[in-house]
């Protein structure tokens, strides 16, 4: 029998991260810091290239190449940060860390999910970010997609 079991909690009840939980403030500004990093790697990176083979920097719409490049770099930077270190450097700068409520290693798909496709529908619809203030692990809608949290990182 499980400790949880012998206590009277259920499994989930009893986690490892219980009282953990980043709540939403610390990762808003966790959020805009990463943003404030995505911007710098446009402007120092993308920019200079599109400027070097004559394309356009001015966004005329949603698939200005422009657009694309910022999306895929903002898409990259947030799956690519969050599989490999399980945080990108705004969480890292407040000691935050992206985990699988069972407590297992991030897979491709978990990442792909929560990133992709949970954050798009998170972002394209801003005021569902607010989730995570009013729920008990302080998930936002692409953590409750992706059965995720974040949590404050050990130290």
């Amino acid at each position: 029998m499980t400790e949880s079991h012998r206590n009277g909690t259920a499994p989930e009840e009893n986690q490892l991260f219980a009282g953990q939980y980043a709540g939403f403030w610390t990762r808003f500004w966790a959020y805009l810091l990463d943003l404030i990093v995505i911007g710098s790697i446009n402007r120092m990176i993308i920019n200079p290239i599109f400027r070097a083979l004559d394309i356009p920097l001015a966004e005329d719409g949603i698939f200005s190449p422009m657009a694309i490049a910022t999306a895929v770099v903002f898409y990259l930077y947030f799956v690519l940060m969050t599989k490999f270190l399980g945080q990108t450097l705004g969480k890292m700068v407040f000691g935050l860390k992206v985990v699988e409520l069972d407590g297992k290693t991030l897979t491709w798909g978990t990442v792909l999910f929560r990133e992709w496709i949970g954050r798009f529908i998170s972002a394209t619809i801003f005021v569902l970010y607010v989730v995570v203030a009013f729920t008990k692990r302080k998930q936002g809608l692409h953590d409750l997609f992706a059965d995720t949290t974040v949590i404050y990182e050990p130290r």
